[in-house]
């Protein structure tokens, strides 16, 4: 990483968490994007410094721009966006939208994420094969992961603020949901 690294940031998907990389040479008119230390842009001798730059994240090829606005003088502010809404706004939509659960199956960490919109199941960047059964209460969904049984239970809460309650069992055992 050369010393024109100008912003990070870390962007949860269902694939798993990118991390990007911003280089901009202010100087010579540099852009370089890094996708999980992959190069994914790179422009040289930009004359002009500000605008954005758009490119894709994860395996779902999420749409990512970031913004390069000039504060005051020779400053500049970045920022980045997903899918049009700023980091913060997408996270927060994506926190209705998704379950996501990480835990320690046979010494291997697993990040399992329930997209809630389509029912789909991602364990660890791939996406899992699922069979989805209606049951009493509402429904599960069965699948496995390595020798374990998992099962995600949706189950209405009974008051239409909070919706459907989601909850992982893996061998019977619930565990506990995360916040990204």
């Amino acid at each position: 990483m050369s010393h024109d690294l100008a912003g990070v940031w870390e962007v949860a998907l269902s694939d798993g968490v990118h991390r990007i990389e911003f280089e901009h040479g202010t100087t010579t008119g540099k852009r370089v994007i890094y996708v999980d230390g992959k190069e994914v842009l790179r422009r040289d001798w930009m004359f002009k410094l500000v605008g954005k730059e758009t490119f894709s994240v994860g395996s779902s090829d999420t749409k990512a721009t970031i913004n390069i606005d000039a504060v005051s003088g020779f400053a500049y502010e970045y920022t980045l966006e997903i899918n049009g809404k700023s980091l913060k706004k997408y996270m927060e939509n994506r926190s209705k939208v998704t379950s996501t659960w990480v835990l320690n199956l046979d010494g291997i960490d697993c990040r399992v994420v329930l997209e809630k919109d389509t029912m789909d199941v991602w364990c660890n960047g791939q996406k899992i094969e699922t069979a989805g059964e209606f049951v009493d209460d509402g429904t599960e969904t069965h699948f496995t992961l390595g020798d374990h049984n998992c099962c995600v239970k949706a189950v209405s809460s009974g008051k239409r603020r909070d919706g459907i309650i989601h909850t992982l069992l893996v061998d019977d055992t619930e565990i506990a949901e995360c916040t990204e």
